[in-house]
């Protein structure tokens, strides 16, 4: 049977399920993570669900239903929300899903306990089981309790955790009381509990568990030190999104650093100590790649946390994109990669084709929104909040998923696709008006980067020359030559039209470019392709 195409992201376009932890039980591959609404205010407003694939076939995800709702929590409703999991297989033979709860942006994320879930299944349905407590039964509350990823080492249960802020690098600390009252605030601790730290009370965390998957074994430690300057991670420190993987008699740590965007990985002979820095895996906005720097990110880049796995000899990197302009609508996302003889692993770019055998198929249509580049050229970082100023990004009205305010200049790509005799691209759009405008009706904040990632923004919108007819030039390359033009009529209003234009491309394995001009918004729905 001929396996169908599967494209980023690679689970239903109605599904958000960001901070993906893949693992494989049995002869299927799991992915269990947070679970975003669509066009929701906050993050993970969503009750836990995990998607599994036969680990033949990637193309082929089954929903498995709702495995675990916040509600179980017995710190619920005090905390509503459910944040990135993690499930490992017990010594027993039962799977155990450790997460921790906060509330609307995050707030009291860092105060709880790590919370324990119990089933017979990874695909549940998942029992409250506890928490993640000391000998005497109290919480374990060592550092910053947050975004538990666990692993089952050879009959060892670890748990990695952990959060870091960079205000205890900072010389002055100790006098500056602003510092620690922002440490106190967040963290729900006394003054006198984060200064008894020698280290701090930051920074990324192991703690060994007995067989009970409770009881702490072995007291928590740093397995990375706090404070960074002059390590080989100062460039990218630890932020969030613990994740362990052994890939032979080598652990590797993967995280999300400051910077955000990116998962970076480390890697040591042992699992708690000696950790030193290997690189950036993968950007969501493929900031690093071949020099790519922030200025030129290809999407709005934001929140990113996940982990690598082998499935079938090939290895893949998981991670999430950014929707509905905020953090709160993400998407799961994976590529290939590879890890090199000496263990190295090279940063890979975004794709639309992502966990596909191969190329897509230049043939049929395709939903605008697997784009894995949406640039007008000065895209915002995600900030907490969800941007109002107008830029090109993904978005729905009801059960129609498109890309919105298009905007003279926008590039939307897709990489890749492979092209035989074809000859002719039509694309979906429509003039966006205040009739279709995507209008949320939903609580706004802002967080304190808001404000300074709009300036950024504005004062870097470049002054293209707006044509007087509208157009869609069509690129085989980022920077290249067009090989085709799409021509938008001057009548164009609200409804959907589908308009083509001829190309002139060779057979063979190319990404595909849109690039907008015209004095209008507009919307695009899908693409389609039309051979010879």
């Amino acid at each position: 049977m001929q396996k169908k195409q599967v494209f980023n992201p690679f689970l239903p376009l109605n599904e958000y399920i960001p901070d993906g932890e893949p693992h494989i039980f049995g002869d299927r591959v799991y992915i269990f993570g947070s679970h975003d609404r669509e066009s929701g205010y906050t993050f993970c407003m969503e009750d836990y669900v995990t998607y599994s694939a036969p680990i033949d076939d990637l193309s082929d995800w089954r929903y498995e239903g709702v495995i675990y709702k916040s509600s179980q929590d017995s710190n619920y409703p005090n905390l509503k929300y459910m944040f990135a999991p993690d499930v490992v297989q017990g010594n027993d033979g039962k799977y155990y899903l450790y997460y921790c709860m906060a509330n609307d942006y995050g707030c009291g994320g860092y105060t709880g306990p790590i919370s324990v879930a119990v089933s017979d299944s990874p695909a549940g349905k998942y029992k409250f089981l506890g928490y993640v407590k000391n000998p005497d039964g109290t919480p374990m509350m060592k550092y910053v309790c947050f975004d538990p990823a666990a692993i089952n080492d050879n009959g060892i249960i670890r748990i990695y955790y952990g959060t870091q802020y960079g205000y205890e690098e900072q010389e002055n600390f100790f006098e500056n009381e602003k510092y620690i009252n922002e440490e106190i605030e967040m963290f729900g601790r006394t003054k006198e509990e984060i200064l008894s730290y020698p280290d701090s009370i930051m920074g990324p965390s192991m703690v060994v568990l007995e067989d009970d998957m409770l009881t702490v074994k072995e007291e928590a430690k740093h397995i990375i030190p706090y404070k960074v300057k002059g390590t080989s991670f100062e460039k990218h420190p630890f932020f969030e999104g613990s994740s362990m993987r052994k890939v032979g008699d080598k652990y590797y740590f993967i995280y999300s650093s400051w910077q955000n965007h990116e998962l970076c990985y480390a890697t040591s002979d042992y699992p708690d100590k000696d950790f030193v820095f290997g690189g950036t895996i993968v950007s969501n906005g493929d900031i690093g790649y071949n020099g790519r720097t922030e200025s030129e990110r290809l999407n709005m880049t934001g929140t990113t946390h996940g982990s690598i796995i082998q499935i079938d000899k090939q290895w893949y990197v998981f991670y999430h994109r950014l929707t509905h302009k905020s953090d709160y609508s993400r998407q799961a996302c994976a590529e290939k990669i590879n890890i090199n003889p000496d263990g190295t692993i090279s940063q890979v770019e975004i794709t639309s084709c992502g966990l596909n055998e191969g190329p897509l198929k230049a043939e049929g249509e395709y939903p605008a929104i697997i784009a894995c580049n949406i640039t007008n050229g000065h895209m915002p970082h995600g900030s907490n909040s969800i941007y109002t100023f107008p830029f090109p990004n993904v978005t729905n009205i009801g059960e129609e998923r498109f890309i919105a305010e298009v905007e003279n200049g926008t590039l939307i790509g897709y990489k890749y696709f492979r092209f035989s005799n074809t000859n002719n691209i039509a694309v979906t759009i429509r003039k966006e008006t205040e009739n279709n405008k995507v209008k949320a009706d939903i609580p706004k904040r802002k967080d304190k980067r808001f404000d300074d990632e709009i300036e950024r923004c504005m004062n870097s919108k470049n002054n293209l020359e707006v044509p007087e007819k509208s157009y869609i030039d069509i690129f085989t390359e980022e920077k290249g030559k067009p090989i085709g033009r799409i021509s938008i009529p001057d009548d164009l209003n609200e409804q959907w039209c589908r308009i083509n234009g001829n190309v002139d491309i060779s057979n063979g394995v190319y990404p595909l470019y849109f690039v907008y001009h015209g004095k209008n918004t507009i919307q695009i729905k899908s693409f389609d392709f039309i051979g010879g």
